[in-house]
């Protein structure tokens, strides 16, 4: 039988396992910025920098694209269009890591004001998005994101 103690110390221990030091998390953080700077740019020349290969993108319509060459065409499309010079603000950036080789991150973000193709306008609109970023090669790498449009409180 275990002691209280014993579990303790193994709690501790695996808690500890997934923890990370700042530097980790600043370096996670650096690829998410990446992402919206790519964004902001409308230029996304350097997206396997911070992607994986088999990047998955789901949009705030909940269209799902796999694959980073799938995504980038996605991304160009939509940035040449409904998107050209639009940018998307950071508000707020939460890193937890879920083991020593993956991190999920939560982002709040302001967008400008942008006109979909259906001709609805979008006005400082937030948006919530989730990154899956994992450790590759010593490379922290997006390998998923999902972006939510944040509902507004009904009057």
């Amino acid at each position: 039988m275990k002691t209280p103690l014993f579990t303790l110390i193994a709690l501790l221990l695996t808690a500890e396992a997934f923890a990370q030091s700042p530097v980790e998390e600043e370096r996670v953080r650096a690829v998410v910025h990446s992402f919206y700077a790519g964004f902001n740019s409308h230029g996304w020349t350097q997206a396997a920098d911070y992607t994986t290969e088999d990047w998955n993108h789901i949009n705030p319509g909940g269209g799902w694209t796999r694959g980073r060459a799938a995504v980038l065409k996605e991304l160009e499309e939509v940035h040449n269009t409904f998107l050209k010079g639009v940018s998307d603000t950071i508000e707020e950036m939460a890193v937890r890591f879920a083991s020593a080789e993956v991190a999920v991150v939560t982002v709040t973000s302001r967008m400008s004001t942008f006109t979909m193709p259906d001709g609805v306008r979008h006005e400082n609109e937030q948006h919530l998005r989730t990154f899956v970023v994992v450790r590759r090669d010593d490379r922290w790498l997006i390998m998923q994101d999902q972006n939510t449009a944040v509902a507004r409180p009904n009057p």
